[in-house]
This record gives C-alpha cells, sequence and structure tokens, in this order.
C-alpha cells in the first residue's frame, strides 16, 4: 500500500540548487552584487532551527564548479570532472564486514521513507532515501518519479544470480558506489550522496543493495 511521502531535506544539495539559481541572477546583471555578497544574502535569510544550521547553505568544492558550470552553460572540462570523480571514487567507504546486502524488505521501507533531516526532526533519527520520488522500483509500486532512470529488475538486467559470487562482485561494489556518493561517477548528478552526507547509515545502505540485487527481492521477479 501506498505510502505518504515527504521530500527528505538532504545535507547542501537544496542549498546547492539555490546558490546556484543565485549565481545565475547575478551573471544575468553586470552591476550585481558578488557571489559571496549573494551567499551571505541567502544566509541571513534563514535562521537556524532544531537539526537544520546554516552550513547547509555552503557549498562543496565539487558543487561550486558544477553551479558555475550550470551557469556557463558549459559541462566542467574533461579532466576537472575526471579528477573530481577519481578523488571521490577513491574515497568510497565499502562496508567493513564485506558483507554487502541487508534486508530487501527494510530496503523497500527505506526507499518509501521520505522523511528525515528537517528541522522537526530528532538528531539521531533514521532517515528515509524517498527513492520512489525519482525511480520506478517495486512493480507493486504505482506511484514514482521519473528523474532517475528505472530500477526493475536491477539485478536480473546486470546478470546478477548470486550477489554473494565472486563475478558479481563488480555490480555489487558499483551499486554500493552509486549510493554512497554517485558523483564518483557523475560529477555533476542530482542525486543525495547518501553514504558520504550521512543521509543513510552503512546498514541502511546494505537493506536498499538488497532491494536491488537480491534475486529474492520483488524488484528482480
Amino acid at each position: 500500500m501506498k505510502s505518504t511521502k515527504f521530500k527528505i531535506t538532504p545535507v547542501r544539495l537544496g542549498a546547492a540548487a539555490a546558490v546556484a539559481a543565485a549565481t545565475l541572477l547575478v551573471a544575468a546583471c553586470a552591476t550585481g552584487p558578488s557571489h559571496e555578497e549573494v551567499v551571505q544574502t541567502l544566509k541571513s535569510s534563514f535562521s537556524e532551527r532544531g537539526i537544520a544550521k546554516l552550513d547547509r547553505l555552503d557549498q562543496t568544492e565539487l558543487q561550486r564548479l558544477c553551479s558555475q558550470a550550470a551557469v556557463s552553460g558549459e559541462p566542467l572540462p574533461e579532466k576537472t570532472r575526471e579528477a573530481l570523480q577519481k578523488t571521490i571514487y577513491e574515497s568510497i567507504k565499502y562496508p567493513a564486514d564485506g558483507n554487502y546486502l541487508g534486508d530487501w524488505k527494510e530496503g523497500e521501507k527505506i526507499a518509501q521513507n521520505g522523511r528525515g533531516m528537517q528541522w522537526s526532526d530528532v538528531a539521531g533519527a533514521a532517515n528515509g532515501a524517498n527513492c520512489y520520488a525519482c525511480h520506478q522500483i517495486s512493480p507493486a509500486e504505482i506511484s514514482f518519479g521519473n528523474q532517475g532512470p528505472s530500477l526493475l529488475k536491477y539485478g536480473v538486467l546486470r546478470g546478477v544470480k548470486d550477489p554473494a559470487a565472486a563475478e558479481s562482485l563488480p555490480i555489487v561494489k558499483y551499486t554500493w558506489g552509486r549510493i554512497w556518493n554517485t558523483h564518483a561517477f557523475n560529477a555533476c548528478s542530482g542525486m543525495p550522496r547518501f553514504g558520504d552526507a550521512g543521509i543513510l547509515t552503512e546498514q541502511q545502505i546494505k537493506h536498499v543493495m538488497a532491494l536491488l540485487l537480491d534475486p529474492k527481492s520483488p524488484v528482480n521477479k
């Protein structure tokens, strides 16, 4: 049965979009304020409340470069993009115990849950991933977004019959990396950095991995 979804507020992602939009306005006006002045204006219009702090308006170096590219209408230079992705790829943290999959049923709950990281949430409370906001996943779910690709038959289409088998490891690690920090594969992707930004715990990511790769998951039926 479909659960009500609320948009998750990941660290910095929404802020990055706001800063990018403001930068675009600045670029359109030669006599406008500087980028730093725009950021300070944005910060002065927000107030910290609960776990929502002003540091969410701070961009990472990657987000700054991607915002500049969006304003210019030009993609990141290839060498810059490759260097950034390489650095991020090398920072991916894989599970220390070598186990990549949890319980697909828990993964479905996380995919359905859009709550978390809002000022009214308790610090340390489990967040959702809100996966259905962008992806088609389970065939039983009729309400989903299409900003991201369909994930139906994710494991089947990639030839994963046994996620624990050695031949499955490359796609298993790739999938983990995509969830941990998708910027390792697409520098200016809008997908949340679920692991890197601390949105999901390692165990939660394992559950989502199971939803995508476990042969018993409805995703792969």
